[in-house]
């Protein structure tokens, strides 16, 4: 790796000792609209800027981000810090994951760990730092790598600083950052002749990637006989080195305060009792004696409740213990809970207990179980620190039955999700006719101006509650970015000579959305208008695909890309995953792509997910259209298996100035015609006539 200092746009406050990127990390809305779904300790109240929603008992307060600065980036005192830490306790190796003990995708500002060690601001990775066992000197010496997968490699080589090395996942020839690890503690032990640790906190990994780890060490060891004299152990720290070296250089956010509500069974479509019945069926199936849930998003589901403790995402922490028996505990902060709350626990004899109380409580547990020679269902993502507390009193189980009953929405979930959607839509829909009619006029509009304006009109639609993940709005070559971010001082203003790339979604009580368009205001090249129609004609072989039942996402990922495929054209990332209904915007078991939950999960009536095929040529422009759509009925079977089929629920039409239409089939142009018919149908009454919108919508949803 070269050696060199890069100097980043950041936020700056007087006399600040913040790192380059906390003010980012905590608050990356970076304007005036800069939205943090609140949950207000009182009653409904609007107070936005974008207008009021009737109703709601949420608000959304504006954040407000210091004037951006120039700072160098510079990790080694920190680095120096957590390498004092680490011989304090003996290690040679410390992992730095991105999750919290929740392994939640998408974390608070208190948890972002492996973004104030390494300055590096994505989603997904983990960071490695190592020390030196043989170093003498009076600063400790060692390396520090970061890994992470392709959609982030250019903006990890622009945030990382020259202590790093990146760990390029899943690139040719790279070792995966587990390998890697196990490689520099063997060589830490040989070098020093002792036993090399590799530390991390408990509560931050899965045991599924504990058992990995552990694994890898064994096997490397045994696999050379250069090795065959290291002694390389995993231990775990639950004094966590980061949150002892962050409050020296930063004050260390604060836990969230906001208030946790119940989300009405108008929205749910089934009560707190029913889930539990399910959940409690299957506990019993399994022949254990109770479930142990720690993921959020599995929480808020099974108690009708959201919160807003990570930004984007309306979840609040929190711990759950489900027995047999029918006995609930809810570990979390009771005196965040509104009245309601308190009283639908009440109703449902679910028992309250502090967060805090809920590792002394496994611990009781433990002991009571092991007696009984009884076991808690652990899934595959509970932490290591849990099996640990439970000591040979867990069972584990591929994932919670919880995820699966969230997974599959009942008919007032999916009906949320039409009208969120629809919704939304008239919300792109001004969005993109305005942004049309600025570039006509000769505006110049970069693209944080292009997010906050879009924020805006979303905040006028009844029932908005938030934004659910960070807007990409990105021109020309950012687009090719496939998780690009503007930020305020270092984004660009979009070129109407340019595609523009617009990947958004809401947050709203009826559901959760997530739309991208690819747009050009000018003229478009004949590579541009091919390609273009290649994804989409993905898009719609996707969206119209018939299949059986029993068809898991992996096996219709080829349906998306064929297009592609037969010009030697590819995306790097997968064409579809599941959404929330008011929940996180990526929710699992299922998907659509290559990742092995894509081929182990099969795709059932009720699933909501995304489809969104792309293009990106690098350094030139990006293409990605996506909708969101439900499994259904098809009515057809074969040989008595039933088939299935997609209904998209997004309504934004496609950019006609981009489609190619000598290569679309007589059927793909019967779908768009009724699609974009559709869309007009719902939304052209919305917009008063001959106004901007209504002229817009009218040109672009007309027959081709």
């Amino acid at each position: 790796m070269s050696i060199s200092t890069r100097r980043v746009s950041r936020a700056q406050c007087a006399n600040c000792t913040c790192s380059p990127g906390l003010l980012s990390r905590s608050n990356r809305r970076s304007s005036w609209f800069a939205k943090q779904i609140n949950l207000k300790r009182g009653g409904s109240g609007s107070g936005s800027p974008g207008g009021s929603r009737k109703g709601s008992v949420f608000t959304i307060d504006a954040a407000s981000l210091c004037v951006p600065e120039v700072k160098e980036t510079n990790t080694s005192k920190r680095l120096e810090a957590l390498r004092r830490l680490m011989a304090k306790h003996d290690l040679a190796v410390y992992i730095i994951p991105s999750e919290d003990e929740h392994h939640s995708e998408y974390v608070s500002a208190k948890d972002q760990r492996r973004s104030f060690i390494s300055g590096f601001q994505g989603s997904a990775g983990v960071a490695i730092v190592t020390r030196d066992l043989m170093c003498m000197n009076d600063v400790p010496e060692g390396t520090a790598a970061l890994s992470t997968d392709g959609r982030y490699f250019n903006q990890a080589l622009n945030e990382l600083d020259f202590n790093w090395q990146l760990l390029k996942q899943g690139a040719k020839g790279e070792p995966s950052w587990e390998e890697w690890t196990v490689l520099q503690a063997i060589q830490a032990s040989l070098d020093s002749g002792t036993t090399a640790k590799i530390g991390v906190d408990p509560k931050l990994i899965t045991y599924t990637l504990y058992e990995k780890i552990s694994t890898a060490i064994t096997s490397k060891i045994a696999s050379s006989s250069r090795f065959e004299k290291a002694r390389v152990e995993l231990v775990p720290v639950t004094d966590n080195l980061i949150d002892r070296s962050w409050k020296h250089f930063e004050d260390l956010p604060s836990p969230p305060e906001n208030i946790i509500k119940v989300l009405d069974d108008k929205y749910t479509g089934e009560g707190i009792s029913s889930k539990l019945d399910k959940v409690i069926e299957e506990i019993t199936a399994q022949k254990a004696a109770g479930l142990v849930i720690s993921a959020l998003d599995e929480i808020a589901w099974l108690l009708n409740m959201r919160g807003s403790d990570i930004e984007f995402n309306p979840v609040f922490y929190a711990y759950l213990i489900i027995t047999s028996d029918r006995q609930v505990t809810l570990f979390a902060d009771n005196f965040r809970f509104d009245t309601k709350v308190q009283s639908v626990l009440k109703s449902n004899n679910i028992k309250v207990e502090p967060y805090e109380a809920f590792w002394p409580s496994l611990t009781r547990m433990s002991s009571e179980l092991k007696l009984d020679n009884k076991s808690l269902l652990t899934p595959q993502y509970a932490s290591w620190e849990i099996v640990r507390t439970l000591d040979g009193a867990s069972k584990q189980s591929t994932r919670s039955p919880v995820e699966d009953l969230k997974a599959i929405k009942n008919s007032t979930e999916l009906e949320g999700a039409k009208s969120a959607h629809s919704k939304d839509g008239r919300a792109l829909c001004r969005f993109f006719a305005w942004l049309e009619n600025e570039m006509n006029k000769g505006e110049l509009i970069d693209e944080i101006e292009a997010d906050e304006k879009l924020t805006h009109y979303r905040s006028q639609e009844n029932g908005f509650v938030g934004l659910s993940f960070a807007t990409i709005s990105a021109t020309g070559a950012n687009g090719a970015v496939i998780h690009y971010k503007p930020e305020k001082g270092a984004c660009s203003t979009i070129n109407p000579s340019k595609m523009y790339l617009n990947d958004s979604g809401s947050q709203f009580f009826e559901g959760t959305t997530d739309t991208t368009r690819t747009v050009h205001m000018g003229q478009p090249s004949a590579d541009e208008i091919r390609n273009y129609t290649l994804v989409l004609k993905g898009n719609i072989a996707l969206g119209s695909l018939k299949f059986p039942e029993g068809t898991t996402g992996a096996s219709v990922d080829a349906v998306a890309r064929q297009y592609l495929w037969q010009y030697g054209l590819d995306y790097g990332h997968g064409t579809g995953h599941g959404v929330g209904a008011y929940l996180n915007v990526h929710e699992g078991p299922i998907g659509i792509g290559p990742r092995p939950n894509a081929a182990t999960t099969t795709l059932k009536p009720g699933h909501l997910l995304s489809n969104e095929p792309g293009y990106y040529e690098e350094g030139e422009y990006g293409i990605r259209i996506e909708n969101v759509m439900f499994v259904k009925e098809s009515g057809t079977s074969y040989n008595g298996k039933n088939f299935l089929e997609f209904e998209t629920v997004t309504k934004v039409p496609f950019c006609k100035k981009l489609i190619d239409v000598s290569m679309l089939t007589k059927n793909e142009k019967t779908w768009i015609n009724a699609y974009h018919q559709q869309v007009w149908n719902e939304l052209s009454g919305s917009f008063a006539k001959n106004s901007v919108e209504y002229n817009w919508l009218k040109k672009e949803t007309k027959a081709i």
